[in-house]
């Protein structure tokens, strides 16, 4: 065992933060240098008027992988925040007076089912069976490994079981195998929105995204999303982690294959060992020389990137009847809106959008007789973002949303604010402006991503959502994880 290090982590997102306290057990001092004002990456948290926002994530899926990272320190989730399951999970609507609840009860979605597409319970179950087996493999084999090279996955067990992942079908046919009620696809189709790709293009082995869905739940922390960040941070501090915000990194010195310097607009902190949880893209072309970088512009500009989003935080003087915590307004040609994020992409024509209320689970989420809501539109990344383009979409959303519930909120609006393209890359240096990382086709999963290890740096690792195992809030927290542990490996612990 050698002496302890010193590292420093580049950005306090979850993946930095799950990374600084895996190597602050260990004993390391670890120091997070954070652009922003406060820890938790897009995950951050905005309060105006009574009314409170989660910036970014809102879904809490995947419940097994927060308990097994709080377990490293011996800790659980309700040692932090009161975690409570959405029943219904979230509710579709399909048009005014057409809408569906997502029940958290197996035995009533399969009746759901049954209703919509007679006899389809049965299909129902098979594709949660398979879709069981892949969160199992996936999240037991595959995601914990760092993906240097293809010889990680040569393993005979591995491959016979990657035949079972239905890597090379695509989950529009998979989906469409076992449904043919197009109420149903979408419902199934949904969470893979936003991976990056349309659901042809989307290996059918996401369907694992549909058993953390509908299977394992959609949950909520109460105090929201930014409950999860505080409870890591309080982890970090514990074991004396050093976080520094406002401290924007400008430039990694490296000398003789070693970071060793890393320079802020607060100073310049010396290290043995960096991990970059900032944006992958800004770290490799940004704060490296050219000799440094890892990949080219060329490179860069040939990834297939994740949607960005047009966000809306809108405070309301009133209580709205009848939606759910989770919405998602699928009244549109979901297709089109695909192929105008992916394959031609544009500001959509007719977009597909989701609205989040958490003040319908958490009444301190808006002052009393308020509610808060959050808008949210996906749209490709790399566009021109105005002011006149976010409110003629801003229109479009309430025009819907007021038809569909058949409520006028737009009166009623007392806090306001949006966030888009523009905001991602000054907040973030996001590539592109991307919301949500790298998508999540065959080409760019597992080894086919960007590269955690530094090619021509010892002494530098990249870790979060543009790297593996990929992007959304527990693929984040297992990235930090896996960038310990090879950080571990690298300075011989």
């Amino acid at each position: 065992m050698g002496k302890k290090k010193h590292i420093v982590v580049i950005g306090a997102g979850f993946a930095g933060l799950a990374s600084a306290c895996v190597l602050a057990k260990e004993g390391h001092k670890v120091t997070i240098l954070e652009k922003n004002d406060q820890p938790g990456g897009r995950a951050r948290f905005w309060e105006k008027d009574g009314f409170k926002f989660d910036m970014g994530p809102s879904w809490y899926w995947m419940p097994d992988v927060f308990e097994n990272f709080f377990a490293l320190f011996g800790k659980k989730p309700s040692d932090f925040y009161e975690l409570r399951r959405l029943d219904p999970g979230y509710r579709i609507y399909y048009g005014k007076d057409d809408e569906l609840d997502v029940p958290a009860s197996m035995s009533e979605l399969e009746k759901l089912f049954d209703n919509i597409e007679p006899g389809s319970s049965a299909g129902l179950r098979k594709f949660l069976e398979q879709a069981a087996y892949k969160y199992k493999v996936g999240m037991g084999e595959y995601v914990f490994r760092p993906s240097h090279s293809i010889t990680e996955f040569i393993d005979f067990n591995l491959i016979k079981k990657s035949m079972s992942m239905q890597l090379l079908t695509s989950m529009s046919s998979h989906v469409r195998k076992y449904f043919k009620n197009p109420k149903l696809i979408k419902l199934l189709e949904f969470p893979v929105l936003f991976l990056g790709a349309t659901p042809k293009d989307t290996p059918a082995m996401y369907s694992m995204m549909n058993y953390a869905d509908l299977a394992l739940g959609t949950w909520y922390p109460m105090g929201g999303m930014n409950e999860v960040v505080k409870a890591i941070v309080s982890i970090a501090q514990s074991y004396g982690v050093d976080i520094h915000l406002n401290t924007e990194v400008t430039k990694i010195d490296v000398v003789n294959k070693q970071a060793n310097t890393i320079q802020t607009n607060q100073g310049a902190f010396n290290t043995d060992f960096v991990i970059a949880g900032a944006d992958y893209e800004h770290t490799d072309q940004s704060l490296l020389e050219k000799p440094e970088r890892n990949y080219t512009e060329k490179y860069w500009n040939n990834r297939t990137m994740s949607p960005s989003s047009l966000l809306f935080y809108i405070g309301i003087s009133k209580k709205i009847e009848g939606i759910q915590h989770h919405n998602l307004f699928f009244d549109e040609d979901f297709e089109l809106h695909a192929k105008e994020i992916y394959k031609d992409p544009k500001w959509p024509s007719k977009p597909l959008f989701y609205v989040c209320c958490t003040s319908k689970t958490d009444p301190d989420a808006a002052p009393e007789g308020g509610e808060n809501l959050f808008f949210l539109m996906p749209i490709a990344p790399g566009l021109d973002d105005d002011d006149a383009t976010r409110e003629k979409y801003f229109d479009m959303m309430m025009n819907r949303f007021e038809h569909i519930t058949g409520q006028n909120i737009r009166e009623s609006i007392v806090v306001k604010r949006s966030y888009a393209l523009k905001d991602f890359k000054a907040d973030y240096h996001s590539f592109k402006g991307n919301a949500y990382g790298l998508a999540n086709t065959l080409a760019q999963t597992a080894f086919f991503k960007p590269g955690m290890r530094a090619k021509h740096i010892k002494n530098l690792l990249f870790t979060g959502q543009l790297t593996v195992p990929g992007p959304g809030v527990p693929p984040a927290l297992i990235s930090g994880q896996i960038a310990a542990t090879e950080a571990m490996k690298i300075l011989g612990f």
